[in-house]
C-alpha cells in the first residue's frame, strides 16, 4: 500500500555495495517523471554521477563524502530553464526565466520529480537521503558537472540498498499542519510543547545516536542566524534576477 509505504520513510546514509544499473536507474527516472509540472514546463534535469572522481570531488564540496562514494546511486537534482530556451528557439522565439516567478516554478518542478524518484526508490526496497549540503558550493558543482545558464542543483540524492535500519522519526501532528478555512497559530504553544516531548522521547530512545533536545531548541538553534548567504549572488549569475 502506497500510504504505508510513505509513512515508513526514514533516511538512509550508510549502503551496502552495490551499484544500480542503467536499466534500474532509467526505470526510476521514467516514473519519477510523471510527477506534476506547472504549464508542463517539465523545469528540472537530473545529473546521475558516476564517474569515481568526480563524486570524491561531490562529496568533498557537499560536505558528504562518505554517504555520497558509498551510495548505489547519486543524483543532483537541478532546476533548468536552458532546455525551455532551447525548446523556444526551435520555434523562432526566446524565453523569459529571470523573475522570482520562474524560480519558485523551476524549485517545485524539482521537488516533485525528486519525491517521486524517492518514492520509487523506497517501493523497490531502496533506501535514499536528500543532500542539502549541495548548496554549500553550488557554483563549484556547477563547474564539475558543467551545468549552462538556467541551470542550477537544489540538493543531492543518494539511494542504494540499505545497510541500517533507520526508525521513522514522528512527525509534527496533523493538527499542525492542517487549518481549515482559516490559518490558526493559536493552538501552537500546545500542539509544539506536546511535540517537544514526543521528539525528546524519540531522540533518547532510538538506537543510534541518542541525544537530549527538543524539535523547538533544534529550530531555534537553526534558524537563529543566515545560511547560505552567497545563494543570491550564485542566482543571479545563472539568470535568475528575482524580478
Amino acid at each position: 500500500m502506497v500510504i504505508k509505504l510513505m509513512k515508513s520513510h526514514a533516511s538512509v546514509r550508510d549502503y551496502k555495495e552495490k551499484q544500480l544499473a542503467r536499466e534500474e536507474v532509467d526505470e526510476l527516472i521514467e516514473a519519477a517523471q510523471h510527477a506534476a509540472s506547472s504549464h508542463f514546463v517539465q523545469a528540472y534535469s537530473i545529473v546521475w554521477v558516476t564517474d569515481p572522481e568526480k563524486r570524491k570531488k561531490l562529496g568533498k564540496l557537499s560536505s558528504n563524502p562518505r554517504q555520497i562514494e558509498g551510495a548505489g546511486a547519486v543524483f543532483l537534482m537541478c532546476a533548468d530553464y536552458n532546455r525551455l530556451k532551447h525548446a523556444a528557439a526551435m520555434q523562432g522565439q526566446t524565453i523569459v526565466f529571470d523573475q522570482a516567478e520562474n524560480l519558485i516554478v523551476a524549485i517545485t518542478d524539482v521537488g516533485l520529480v525528486a519525491q517521486n524518484l524517492a518514492l520509487a526508490a523506497e517501493s523497490k526496497g531502496y533506501g535514499i537521503c536528500y543532500i542539502g549540503g549541495v548548496r554549500n558550493n553550488m557554483e563549484a558543482i556547477s563547474e564539475l558537472v558543467g551545468l549552462p545558464e538556467g541551470v542550477f542543483p537544489v540538493y543531492g540524492l543518494t539511494v542504494g540498498v540499505p545497510n541500517e535500519a533507520n526508525e521513522v522519526k514522528p512527525r509534527l501532528p496533523v493538527e499542525a499542519i492542517l487549518h481549515e478555512n482559516a490559518y490558526d497559530e493559536a493552538k501552537y504553544k500546545t500542539l509544539l510543547a506536546e511535540y517537544d516531548q514526543t521528539i525528546s522521547d524519540y531522540y533518547q530512545k532510538r538506537t543510534s545516536n541518542q541525544k537530549s533536545i527538543t524539535w523547538t531548541q533544534q529550530m531555534a538553534d537553526f534558524l537563529n542566524k543566515p545560511h547560505r548567504t552567497n545563494l543570491r549572488e550564485f542566482l543571479k549569475k545563472k539568470g535568475f534576477l528575482f524580478k
